[in-house]
C-alpha cells in the first residue's frame, strides 16, 4: 500500500493531479477541495493516499488530510459506492459536513451529489449512520452544532439511543425550535415517537 506521497506537482486536471517523486510521475485522483488547496504546478505537495488495486488497474487516490482518507475508506466500503462516487461525495463538502449529512440521515442532500441517487444515498445512510459518532462531530467545532444540541445529544444517548439516532433527532428539529433544553428534548423525543 502507498500510504502517502511527497513530491512536486507536474500537472493538475479536473479530478486528478500528477505528482513527481523520485523521477516517477504518479497520477493521483483527488477531491475538489484537495485539488484547490494543492497549489500551483511546480510546488511541493504532501498527500495521504490509498492505492486501489483492480484486475485492470492500480489507482491512487490522494487526500489533504487523514479525515478525508478515513471517510473515503468508509464510503467505498458501502455496497454500490466505488472510488469515483466516494470522491464525488467528498468533493461536495468537508468531511465533517459529509459525516453530518450521513449521521443526520439527510438523504435529500446526499442524493443531490452528482452520481448519487436516492437509493445510493439511502444505502450510505443505512450502512454508515451507526458508524458516525455525532459527539465527535460536535466536539470538532467545524460543524454548526450548538452547545445546547451537544448536551441534548448526550441526554438522548444516556436514554439509550445511539449517537446516530440522536443526530437524526437533532437534525429533525425545526430551525425555529425553542432555545430551551427541555423543549428541544421534547421535540427530539417526539421524533422517535413518529419514527
Amino acid at each position: 500500500m502507498i500510504a502517502s506521497i511527497r513530491g512536486v506537482i507536474q500537472s493538475i486536471g479536473n479530478d486528478y493531479l500528477i505528482v513527481e517523486t523520485g523521477g516517477i510521475g504518479f497520477l493521483i485522483y483527488a477531491p475538489r477541495s484537495t485539488l484547490s488547496a494543492a497549489g500551483a504546478v511546480g510546488s511541493d505537495i504532501f498527500l495521504h493516499t490509498i492505492l486501489i488495486v483492480r484486475e485492470d488497474a492500480l489507482t491512487l487516490y490522494g487526500f489533504s488530510d487523514n479525515a478525508q482518507r478515513s471517510l473515503f475508506e468508509q464510503l467505498i466500503g458501502v455496497s454500490g459506492v466505488g472510488p469515483k462516487l466516494a470522491l464525488s461525495l467528498l468533493s461536495s463538502g468537508t468531511p465533517d459536513e459529509v459525516r453530518s449529512m450521513i449521521a443526520g440521515g439527510d438523504v435529500a442532500r446526499l442524493a443531490r451529489v452528482p452520481g448519487i441517487g436516492k437509493k445510493t444515498a439511502e444505502r450510505i445512510v443505512l450502512e454508515l449512520r451507526g458508524k458516525i459518532d455525532f459527539r465527535q462531530l460536535a466536539a470538532s467545532g467545524s460543524t454548526s452544532v450548538s452547545a445546547l444540541d451537544r448536551e441534548l445529544s448526550e441526554i438522548l444517548v444516556s436514554l439509550g439511543y445511539s449517537a446516530a439516532e440522536a443526530a437524526a433527532a437533532i437534525a429533525s428539529l425545526p430551525s425555529d425550535a425553542p432555545p430551551t433544553l427541555e423543549e428541544r428534548l421534547r421535540l427530539a423525543l417526539r421524533y422517535f415517537g413518529s419514527a
